[in-house]
Formats: structure tokens, sequence, C-alpha cells
């Protein structure tokens, strides 16, 4: 068992807390509004772009397991295990990815994407435990 790597999981806690709140802000602000539509557009100039549309009730209850699933495994990012660290810079590097989509779609529409607001929070909290991940990654080798 590996000795336990506090900031680590508290990274992992922090983003999957900010993650959490992302979806609340998509959910309340209309989030499959502006993206259904967007991808029923770039499938009829990309009709092999595997991109889903969902409905509401699907697409929350997806979302609220996995950000469960990603609480669950908190006590598994202390422990700083190799293979979560591995998932750890994943999981940051998606949801950077996620936090600057909803920021540039936002500056290019010039409207408020919905989880914009959250997205900030997002941002940092990718940037901590991707930089947490690298430092347990150093360690653990």
């Amino acid at each position: 068992m590996n000795a336990p790597r506090y900031p680590l999981g508290r990274s992992w806690l922090t983003l999957t807390g900010a993650l959490a709140l992302h979806v609340a802000d998509e959910a309340a602000h209309g989030f499959l509004s502006v993206y259904n539509p967007a991808v029923r557009a770039l499938r009829e100039t990309i009709p092999w772009l595997p991109l889903p549309t969902f409905s509401f009730g699907l697409w929350l209850t997806g979302l609220i397991l996995a950000v469960m699933v990603l609480f669950v495994f908190t006590p598994v990012a202390v422990h700083g295990r190799r293979w979560i660290i591995v998932v750890a810079h994943v999981y940051a590097f998606l949801m950077l990815g996620n936090g600057t989509v909803h920021l540039a779609y936002s500056a290019y529409s010039h409207l408020a994407m919905p989880g914009v607001w959250s997205s900030p929070l997002l941002l940092v909290a990718a940037a901590w435990l991707w930089l947490e991940a690298r430092c347990a990654w150093r360690e653990s080798a």
C-alpha cells in the first residue's frame, strides 16, 4: 500500500466538487438547448462524427452517476497508486478541455454558454489536480 498522498486526494476531491457545481450550472441554465442543436449541425457537415444527443433526464442522470463515482475514488487518489495517478492526469486534461470550451464558445458567440460561470473554478481545480498528479508520478517512480 502506498503512503497517503493527501495533496492528490484533496485536489481530486476539489475537482470533483467543482465538476458537481459545473453540472448544476449547466443543468440550471439549459446546456442541452445549446449542445443538442450544435451536435445536429455538426452531423450535417461531418456525418461520421460520433457525438450523441441526449434527453435531459438521461444526460443529468449520467453526469450525477459519473460525479458520484469520482467522489468514491477520492480515497484511492489519497493513496496515490500509479494507475489512479494516470487516471488523474486524464481527468484533469478532460476538465481543462471542458472549461476551456465553455469559455471559448462564450467568447466566440458573445453569449454566456450554460456552464460558463463555473468554468473558471473547473479550470483552476483541474490545473491543481494536473500539478499534483505530476508530483505524485515523479514521487512514485
